[in-house]
This record gives C-alpha cells, structure tokens and sequence, in this order.
C-alpha cells in the first residue's frame, strides 16, 4: 500500500513560514562567523619589526621568546637578525652573519642616535627599543603602523618566477627606495654549548638567512622579477619577506612597504 501526506492550505502556509525562520537564523549565523570561517582575504601587514639578538648575549632569550609570540600576529611581519659581534665571548652564533650587523650600524647612523645593542627590535625602519619590551613594542607599531605601507606590494609565483607589484605612491625623495627580498626560516631552535647562555636551547622565529637587494622603486606603479631559483636558494630558509625601503646609505630608513611570501 502507498501512502502519502498532504497539507492543508493553512498547514502549507505554516510550513513555508517555519522553512523562512530557518534560513534567517542561518544567514545570521554564517554573518557571525569568524574571518577565517568565511574565507576572508588575509589583512595587510601594518608594520615591520625586526630583531637584532645574539646567542652569546644572556639578556636575548627573553626577546627571542618574545618574537615568537609576535610572529603569530599576522598583521606583523618580524624578522630576526642574529649578530656576530659577540662571538668572542666564548660562543659563535650559528645563526649569526656580518651583514645583520652591518645593517643594524647604518640604522644607528640614519638615526643619528648610534645605539646598537642586543637585543634591539627596530620598528618600521625607524625608531628602536629593547627587544623584550612587549609593550613599548606594542605601543610603536600602534603608532607607526595605524595607517598601514604607503607602497602596497603584491607577490604572485608564476613560470618560474616571483612577481613583484608594487604600487604608486607619494615619494619625494631624490633618491629611490631600495626593493629587499629576505629569505627566512619561519622557525629554528639552536642549543647553545657555551658563553653566557650555555645550556639553553633557544627557538627563533622568521630567522633571516639571506637578504639582497632585487630591484627599485621611486613612486610609480612598478613590476619586478625575480627567478624562483633566485628565491629559495637560501639554505634552510623556507618563505620569505619583500620590503621597500629608503636607501640606508642615504640614511632613509623608513620602510614604506612589505609583503610575506607563502611557506613552501
């Protein structure tokens, strides 16, 4: 036997009332979904904070923990930069090269202040403070970075290449601004043997491991290349970092731009 249900007119018109509740409350349900639930596009990043730390230094761990916890907020960008010139305290940084260095001293000198120490976060290129002040961090990126880059950079990998785009903007300078590609470990832990950290492991974040210099843009609307050969050559490194810069030997240090590539 086969049986069926039918409605009446009023049951019918209850029905469609009910199945409309439902699609409301469901449309308001998926409008309070968080960002990531909904697919949104990633935010910008508004600021850029680099690290200059050493292994050998024992006032680094807590700035070097620190960045690991700043590393998860995704409208930063941070970069460490481990320095050599502490080797000689009985411990040569595995991580350490000359040229984080080289660029922490022209910081100084655009500046015009010549502090250099460790460990010492730098701002959007422009002003400094000690690395394991959360909140004077904090309070610099609010300041530096409430109105995000002047540059937008967008990064796109494509035949074997990355793409570079970055936008026009006011630039008054004579001098361009200098395009940087940094190639970077997202994570690396390093036990330390001797000097004043002996017996510690020490985890890192966003660890630079090469930086040079890829292009230049001097307010127009631009595009650069560069082979994906190129890119990752780095040893270790394992995504990457583009900022647009002012020319540190002209001591304009403000980063104007920045873009984080994707991980491999």
């Amino acid at each position: 036997m086969v049986t069926a249900c039918f409605y009446t007119g009023v049951e019918f018109e209850l029905m469609v009332r009910h199945i409309r509740k439902i699609a409301a409350a469901a449309v308001l349900l998926l409008a309070g979904l968080p960002a990531h639930a909904q697919q949104q596009p990633a935010a910008r990043p508004k600021a850029v904070v680099e690290l200059f730390t050493s292994q050998g230094c024992s006032s680094c761990p807590a700035a070097d923990a620190l960045f690991v916890e700043l590393a998860k907020d995704p409208r930063l960008i941070t970069l460490t930069l481990p320095v050599t010139y502490w080797d000689y305290l009985g411990w040569k940084d595995t991580l350490g090269q000359e040229v984080f260095g080289k660029r922490q001293k022209l910081y100084a000198k655009a500046r015009g202040d010549g502090q250099i120490y460790t460990p010492q976060a730098v701002v959007n290129g422009a002003t400094h403070i000690v690395g394991s002040d959360k909140g004077g961090i904090d309070k610099l990126v609010q300041e530096q970075g409430k109105d995000g880059f002047a540059v937008k950079v967008d990064l796109a990998e494509a035949d074997g290449a990355l793409r570079v785009a970055l936008g026009a903007a006011p630039y008054p300078s004579e001098k361009p601004a200098v395009v940087w590609l940094l190639q970077v470990s997202r994570t690396a832990s390093v036990p330390i043997e001797r000097g004043e950290n002996s017996g510690k492991t020490v985890t890192y974040a966003n660890v630079v491991r090469g930086i040079s210099r890829i292009g230049e843009w001097n307010g127009g609307a631009a595009t650069l290349s560069v082979p994906l050969e190129t890119v990752r050559s780095a040893a270790k490194a394992d995504s990457y970092v583009v900022l647009v810069q002012g020319d540190l030997y002209a001591r304009q240090s403000a980063i104007i731009g920045a873009a984080r590539g994707p991980a491999k």
